[in-house]
Protein backbone atom coordinates (compact mmCIF):
# COMPACT_ATOMS: atom_id res chain seq x y z
CA UNK A 1 0.00 0.00 0.00
CA UNK A 2 1.43 3.73 -1.02
CA UNK A 3 3.19 5.09 2.02
CA UNK A 4 1.76 9.30 2.47
CA UNK A 5 2.22 11.59 6.15
CA UNK A 6 0.86 9.93 9.14
CA UNK A 7 -1.04 11.43 11.95
CA UNK A 8 1.46 11.64 14.92
CA UNK A 9 1.10 15.64 15.80
CA UNK A 10 -1.75 18.51 15.38
CA UNK A 11 -2.01 19.44 11.95
CA UNK A 12 -2.06 22.93 11.03
CA UNK A 13 -4.92 24.24 8.56
CA UNK A 14 -4.00 25.36 5.18
CA UNK A 15 -5.26 29.04 5.41
CA UNK A 16 -4.33 31.09 8.74
CA UNK A 17 -7.08 31.12 10.87
CA UNK A 18 -8.61 33.73 12.92
CA UNK A 19 -10.90 33.31 16.25
CA UNK A 20 -14.77 34.53 15.89
CA UNK A 21 -16.47 34.92 18.54
CA UNK A 22 -20.18 33.54 18.76
CA UNK A 23 -23.58 35.16 19.98
CA UNK A 24 -24.00 34.87 24.24
CA UNK A 25 -26.37 32.04 23.22
CA UNK A 26 -23.92 30.25 22.71
CA UNK A 27 -21.18 30.71 24.58
CA UNK A 28 -21.41 27.95 27.58
CA UNK A 29 -20.76 25.43 24.15
CA UNK A 30 -18.24 27.67 23.02
CA UNK A 31 -17.36 30.87 22.49
CA UNK A 32 -15.66 31.00 19.49
CA UNK A 33 -15.11 29.17 16.66
CA UNK A 34 -12.34 29.60 14.31
CA UNK A 35 -12.01 30.10 10.79
CA UNK A 36 -10.27 30.30 7.58
CA UNK A 37 -9.11 33.90 6.30
CA UNK A 38 -7.81 33.95 2.52
CA UNK A 39 -4.08 34.05 3.24
CA UNK A 40 -2.22 30.50 3.11
CA UNK A 41 -0.58 29.66 6.49
CA UNK A 42 3.13 30.00 6.14
CA UNK A 43 3.08 26.16 7.60
CA UNK A 44 1.92 25.12 4.41
CA UNK A 45 4.25 27.28 1.92
CA UNK A 46 7.09 26.16 4.06
CA UNK A 47 6.47 22.17 3.42
CA UNK A 48 5.53 22.77 -0.39
CA UNK A 49 2.30 23.06 -0.69
CA UNK A 50 1.58 23.50 -4.57
CA UNK A 51 3.53 20.37 -5.06
CA UNK A 52 1.96 18.27 -2.52
CA UNK A 53 -0.92 15.57 -2.92
CA UNK A 54 -4.61 16.28 -1.95
CA UNK A 55 -6.60 13.71 -0.99
CA UNK A 56 -9.70 13.07 1.33
CA UNK A 57 -10.24 14.05 4.94
CA UNK A 58 -12.31 10.68 5.91
CA UNK A 59 -14.31 11.14 8.95
CA UNK A 60 -13.86 8.91 11.56
CA UNK A 61 -11.40 7.85 15.21
CA UNK A 62 -7.69 8.08 14.18
CA UNK A 63 -5.68 4.61 14.66
CA UNK A 64 -2.35 3.47 15.02
CA UNK A 65 -0.64 0.49 13.99
CA UNK A 66 2.56 -0.48 16.18
CA UNK A 67 4.50 -3.75 17.07
CA UNK A 68 2.23 -4.96 20.90
CA UNK A 69 3.36 -7.73 22.31
CA UNK A 70 5.77 -9.04 19.89
CA UNK A 71 3.20 -8.65 16.84
CA UNK A 72 1.44 -5.70 14.86
CA UNK A 73 -1.03 -4.41 16.96
CA UNK A 74 -4.33 -1.99 16.27
CA UNK A 75 -3.73 0.94 19.06
CA UNK A 76 -6.86 3.76 19.64
CA UNK A 77 -6.02 7.18 20.10
CA UNK A 78 -6.05 8.23 24.07
CA UNK A 79 -5.27 11.96 24.69
CA UNK A 80 -3.67 12.60 27.74
CA UNK A 81 -5.84 15.16 29.15
CA UNK A 82 -5.43 18.22 31.90
CA UNK A 83 -7.68 17.25 35.47
CA UNK A 84 -10.56 19.43 36.36
CA UNK A 85 -8.49 22.10 38.03
CA UNK A 86 -5.61 22.43 35.58
CA UNK A 87 -8.32 22.36 32.98
CA UNK A 88 -10.06 25.67 34.21
CA UNK A 89 -7.26 27.15 34.15
CA UNK A 90 -6.20 26.42 30.87
CA UNK A 91 -9.73 27.38 29.26
CA UNK A 92 -9.61 30.69 31.26
CA UNK A 93 -6.18 31.21 29.75
CA UNK A 94 -7.63 30.47 26.23
CA UNK A 95 -10.68 32.89 26.47
CA UNK A 96 -8.65 35.81 27.84
CA UNK A 97 -6.97 35.25 24.31
CA UNK A 98 -3.76 36.53 25.68
CA UNK A 99 -1.97 35.99 22.87
CA UNK A 100 1.39 37.81 24.12
CA UNK A 101 1.13 34.65 27.30
CA UNK A 102 2.55 31.44 27.39
CA UNK A 103 0.26 28.73 29.21
CA UNK A 104 2.91 26.86 31.77
CA UNK A 105 2.11 23.70 32.52
CA UNK A 106 3.28 21.02 35.39
CA UNK A 107 3.49 17.78 33.55
CA UNK A 108 3.56 15.93 36.31
CA UNK A 109 0.39 17.44 38.28
CA UNK A 110 -1.83 18.95 35.45
CA UNK A 111 -2.64 15.74 33.82
CA UNK A 112 -4.72 12.56 34.67
CA UNK A 113 -3.18 9.41 34.48
CA UNK A 114 -3.41 6.96 31.75
CA UNK A 115 -3.21 2.78 31.46
CA UNK A 116 0.76 1.77 31.85
CA UNK A 117 0.43 0.88 28.14
CA UNK A 118 -0.34 4.05 26.86
CA UNK A 119 2.48 5.85 24.94
CA UNK A 120 2.60 9.32 23.50
CA UNK A 121 2.06 10.11 19.86
CA UNK A 122 5.46 10.35 17.72
CA UNK A 123 6.17 14.10 16.64
CA UNK A 124 5.41 15.51 19.91
CA UNK A 125 7.23 18.37 21.37
CA UNK A 126 9.42 16.73 24.38
CA UNK A 127 11.03 18.69 27.85
CA UNK A 128 13.49 16.80 29.80
CA UNK A 129 11.70 13.29 28.58
CA UNK A 130 8.60 14.85 28.89
CA UNK A 131 5.71 14.81 26.12
CA UNK A 132 4.00 18.32 25.97
CA UNK A 133 0.53 19.17 25.28
CA UNK A 134 -0.57 20.65 22.14
CA UNK A 135 -2.23 24.07 21.22
CA UNK A 136 -5.33 22.11 23.01
CA UNK A 137 -3.79 21.81 26.15
CA UNK A 138 -3.78 17.57 25.18
CA UNK A 139 -0.69 15.30 25.23
CA UNK A 140 -2.02 12.58 22.21
CA UNK A 141 -0.92 9.47 22.67
CA UNK A 142 -2.34 5.60 21.74
CA UNK A 143 -3.13 2.45 23.69
CA UNK A 144 -3.54 -0.92 22.20
CA UNK A 145 -6.56 -2.20 21.15
CA UNK A 146 -7.23 -5.87 23.24
CA UNK A 147 -9.16 -8.64 21.58
CA UNK A 148 -12.95 -8.10 22.71
CA UNK A 149 -12.17 -4.84 24.34
CA UNK A 150 -15.36 -3.45 25.23
CA UNK A 151 -14.01 0.22 25.72
CA UNK A 152 -12.85 0.08 21.89
CA UNK A 153 -15.22 -2.77 20.56
CA UNK A 154 -15.43 -1.16 17.32
CA UNK A 155 -11.85 -0.85 17.14
CA UNK A 156 -11.41 -4.31 18.07
CA UNK A 157 -14.38 -5.70 15.38
CA UNK A 158 -11.77 -4.85 12.51
CA UNK A 159 -8.79 -6.64 13.41
CA UNK A 160 -7.97 -10.14 13.76
CA UNK A 161 -5.18 -11.18 15.95
CA UNK A 162 -5.06 -14.44 15.02
CA UNK A 163 -4.86 -14.06 11.63
CA UNK A 164 -2.94 -11.02 11.94
CA UNK A 165 -5.22 -9.07 9.48
CA UNK A 166 -7.02 -5.89 9.48
CA UNK A 167 -9.94 -4.96 7.59
CA UNK A 168 -9.07 -2.25 4.74
CA UNK A 169 -11.31 0.24 2.81
CA UNK A 170 -9.43 1.76 -0.33
CA UNK A 171 -9.70 2.05 -3.98
CA UNK A 172 -9.67 -1.10 -6.09
CA UNK A 173 -6.23 -1.30 -7.56
CA UNK A 174 -7.19 -1.73 -11.26
CA UNK A 175 -10.13 0.25 -10.71
CA UNK A 176 -9.60 3.81 -9.63
CA UNK A 177 -13.35 4.32 -10.18
CA UNK A 178 -14.19 1.66 -7.67
CA UNK A 179 -13.56 0.83 -3.93
CA UNK A 180 -12.73 -2.24 -2.21
CA UNK A 181 -13.06 -3.53 1.39
CA UNK A 182 -10.62 -6.16 1.92
CA UNK A 183 -8.64 -8.38 4.54
CA UNK A 184 -4.69 -6.87 4.79
CA UNK A 185 -2.10 -8.44 6.75
CA UNK A 186 -1.43 -6.00 9.74
CA UNK A 187 2.31 -6.33 9.58
CA UNK A 188 1.56 -4.39 5.93
CA UNK A 189 0.28 -1.41 8.39
CA UNK A 190 2.94 -1.20 10.41
CA UNK A 191 3.63 2.38 11.68
CA UNK A 192 0.94 3.48 9.55
CA UNK A 193 -1.99 5.91 11.31
CA UNK A 194 -5.60 5.08 9.89
CA UNK A 195 -8.96 6.11 10.56
CA UNK A 196 -11.87 4.06 11.57
CA UNK A 197 -15.43 4.60 10.19
CA UNK A 198 -18.72 2.91 10.13
CA UNK A 199 -21.97 2.98 12.05
CA UNK A 200 -21.11 3.82 15.41
CA UNK A 201 -18.22 6.24 14.84
CA UNK A 202 -18.75 10.09 14.87
CA UNK A 203 -23.42 10.01 14.58
CA UNK A 204 -22.17 7.69 10.87
CA UNK A 205 -21.84 10.27 8.50
CA UNK A 206 -21.46 7.85 5.53
CA UNK A 207 -24.37 5.98 6.48
CA UNK A 208 -22.96 2.60 7.11
CA UNK A 209 -24.69 -0.43 7.84
CA UNK A 210 -27.18 -0.43 10.91
CA UNK A 211 -27.52 -0.50 14.81
CA UNK A 212 -28.61 -4.29 14.45
CA UNK A 213 -25.50 -5.41 12.11
CA UNK A 214 -23.47 -2.50 12.68
CA UNK A 215 -20.35 -2.03 9.50
CA UNK A 216 -17.07 -0.43 10.11
CA UNK A 217 -13.58 -0.31 8.95
CA UNK A 218 -9.98 0.96 8.86
CA UNK A 219 -9.18 3.77 5.97
CA UNK A 220 -5.52 4.46 5.77
CA UNK A 221 -4.72 7.71 6.02
CA UNK A 222 -4.22 9.62 2.24
CA UNK A 223 -6.10 6.86 0.57
CA UNK A 224 -8.44 8.66 -1.34
CA UNK A 225 -6.34 11.06 -4.01
CA UNK A 226 -8.72 13.90 -5.19
CA UNK A 227 -8.23 13.77 -8.95
CA UNK A 228 -9.29 17.05 -9.71
CA UNK A 229 -8.36 19.31 -7.01
CA UNK A 230 -9.36 23.14 -6.61
CA UNK A 231 -6.90 25.68 -6.60
CA UNK A 232 -5.50 27.15 -3.41
CA UNK A 233 -7.74 30.06 -3.33
CA UNK A 234 -9.93 30.65 -0.34
CA UNK A 235 -12.97 31.19 -3.04
CA UNK A 236 -12.06 28.52 -5.19
CA UNK A 237 -11.80 25.81 -2.65
CA UNK A 238 -15.50 26.89 -1.50
CA UNK A 239 -17.06 26.90 -4.70
CA UNK A 240 -15.74 23.13 -4.73
CA UNK A 241 -16.89 21.75 -1.71
CA UNK A 242 -20.15 23.62 -2.42
CA UNK A 243 -21.01 22.31 -6.04
CA UNK A 244 -18.70 19.40 -7.45
CA UNK A 245 -19.59 15.91 -6.67
CA UNK A 246 -15.67 14.84 -5.37
CA UNK A 247 -16.05 17.89 -2.97
CA UNK A 248 -19.03 16.54 -1.06
CA UNK A 249 -16.17 15.52 1.53
CA UNK A 250 -15.28 16.42 4.98
CA UNK A 251 -12.10 18.09 4.14
CA UNK A 252 -9.31 17.81 1.90
CA UNK A 253 -5.59 16.86 3.75
CA UNK A 254 -2.47 17.76 1.41
CA UNK A 255 0.41 15.07 2.20
CA UNK A 256 3.53 17.24 1.48
CA UNK A 257 6.55 16.12 0.01
CA UNK A 258 8.51 16.19 3.82
CA UNK A 259 6.07 14.27 4.88
CA UNK A 260 3.89 17.08 6.69
CA UNK A 261 0.30 17.21 6.21
CA UNK A 262 -1.96 20.78 5.62
CA UNK A 263 -5.33 20.12 6.61
CA UNK A 264 -8.64 22.52 5.65
CA UNK A 265 -11.79 21.29 6.48
CA UNK A 266 -15.61 22.73 5.78
CA UNK A 267 -15.42 23.98 9.21
CA UNK A 268 -13.22 26.08 8.63
CA UNK A 269 -15.10 28.01 6.10
CA UNK A 270 -18.15 28.41 7.89
CA UNK A 271 -19.60 25.15 5.77
CA UNK A 272 -21.39 22.55 7.70
CA UNK A 273 -21.03 18.79 8.33
CA UNK A 274 -22.26 16.21 7.71
CA UNK A 275 -24.42 16.44 4.92
CA UNK A 276 -26.84 14.27 3.59
CA UNK A 277 -24.59 12.40 0.74
CA UNK A 278 -21.13 12.11 0.36
CA UNK A 279 -18.65 11.38 -2.55
CA UNK A 280 -17.59 8.11 0.40
CA UNK A 281 -21.01 6.77 0.43
CA UNK A 282 -22.32 6.57 -3.12
CA UNK A 283 -19.51 4.77 -5.17
CA UNK A 284 -19.31 1.72 -5.97
CA UNK A 285 -17.17 -1.09 -3.91
CA UNK A 286 -16.50 -4.53 -4.15
CA UNK A 287 -15.52 -7.18 -1.49
CA UNK A 288 -12.15 -9.19 -1.29
CA UNK A 289 -12.02 -11.13 1.85
CA UNK A 290 -11.34 -14.91 1.39
CA UNK A 291 -11.92 -16.99 4.22
CA UNK A 292 -10.01 -19.94 2.57
CA UNK A 293 -6.39 -17.65 2.82
CA UNK A 294 -6.08 -18.33 6.57
CA UNK A 295 -6.07 -20.88 8.72
CA UNK A 296 -8.16 -19.81 11.47
CA UNK A 297 -11.99 -19.96 11.70
CA UNK A 298 -13.57 -16.32 11.88
CA UNK A 299 -16.24 -16.22 14.52
CA UNK A 300 -19.63 -16.37 13.39
CA UNK A 301 -21.14 -12.64 14.34
CA UNK A 302 -17.81 -10.98 13.54
CA UNK A 303 -17.23 -8.73 10.64
CA UNK A 304 -14.53 -10.74 9.00
CA UNK A 305 -17.10 -13.75 8.58
CA UNK A 306 -20.22 -11.63 7.33
CA UNK A 307 -17.94 -9.88 4.57
CA UNK A 308 -16.42 -12.93 3.86
CA UNK A 309 -19.74 -14.25 2.59
CA UNK A 310 -19.79 -11.04 0.01
CA UNK A 311 -16.33 -12.16 -1.32
CA UNK A 312 -16.42 -10.92 -4.95
CA UNK A 313 -20.09 -9.46 -4.65
CA UNK A 314 -20.09 -5.61 -6.01
CA UNK A 315 -22.51 -2.90 -4.47
CA UNK A 316 -23.51 -0.01 -6.37
CA UNK A 317 -22.75 2.42 -3.23
CA UNK A 318 -20.66 1.76 0.08
CA UNK A 319 -23.87 2.54 1.39
CA UNK A 320 -25.92 -0.50 -0.10
CA UNK A 321 -23.39 -3.15 1.54
CA UNK A 322 -26.24 -5.31 3.95
CA UNK A 323 -25.55 -8.61 5.88
CA UNK A 324 -27.64 -10.95 5.07
CA UNK A 325 -28.03 -12.69 8.87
Amino acid sequence: MSRLGSVQRKVPCLFVTQVKEEPSAKRERQPFKVLATETINRKALDADIYNAVPTEKVDGTCCYVTTYKGQPYLWARLDRKPNKLSEKRFKRFMYSMEDSKEFIWNIEEDFRPVPECWIPAKEIQQSSGNPLPDENGHIPGWVPVEKNSKQYCWHSSVVNYEAEIALILKCHADDPGLLEISSVPLSDLLEQTLELIGTNINANPYGLGSKKHPIHFLVPHGAFEIKNPPMLKHSDILSWFESCREGKIEGIVWHCNNGHLIKLHRHHLGMCWPIPETYLNSQPVVIAVNRTKYDCDFEPKCLFNHFSKLDGQRFSRLKDIKFDV
